[in-house]
């Protein structure tokens, strides 16, 4: 069952006919799904891809060969180039993308621990990058981002209704 915070976010993406879709790495496609849990998700969610490994960031989105040597897979830079590249397939009105770090073994370090989680939401006229620092088990870093990722989104849509209306 979805959080309080997804469903919230899904009802006002079905009240602005607004549709979104994912890609993903940390979080292996269970923000896809969580969306995909809320009544009437069938009208706002397009779809998603998950690309964990790599070679899937490069191989499918094109992400430029050896950026992710440059700033590792769990970076800000790549989690943007995968929003923007995912976008640019998919009909949907947001894109959000979302890597990091929910177990030891990657790219973590003192600066960038385990529990650090970079999201890249795409929108129509404007893009938000935030990196985020959760504790928890890697189950508790993946729901906390999508928590967060919902408040993002909710945010821009108050933001743009606002500047609609002036």
């Amino acid at each position: 069952m979805a959080s309080q915070k997804v469903t919230e976010c899904c009802n006002v993406l079905i009240e602005k006919n607004l549709t979104i879709s994912f890609v993903e790495s940390a979080s292996a496609g269970k923000m896809c799904y969580e969306f995909s849990t809320v009544f009437n998700s069938g009208r706002i969610l397009i779809g998603g891809m998950v690309c964990y490994h790599s070679s899937m960031k490069e191989d499918l989105l094109h992400i430029p060969w050896g950026t992710i040597e440059k700033y590792s897979a769990e970076s800000a830079e790549v989690t943007k180039l995968m929003a923007e590249r995912f976008s640019h397939y998919m009909n949907s009105d947001i894109c959000v993308a979302l890597t990091g770090l929910t177990t030891p073994g990657g790219s973590e370090s003192e600066e960038k621990p385990v529990g650090t989680i970079f999201v890249h939401i795409v929108f129509q006229n404007s893009e938000i990058a935030k990196q985020f620092y959760f504790d928890g088990s890697p189950e508790d870093i993946i729901n906390q981002a999508i928590d967060s990722v919902s408040e993002l989104i909710l945010k821009e849509i108050k933001i743009d209704c606002k500047k609609s209306m002036s």
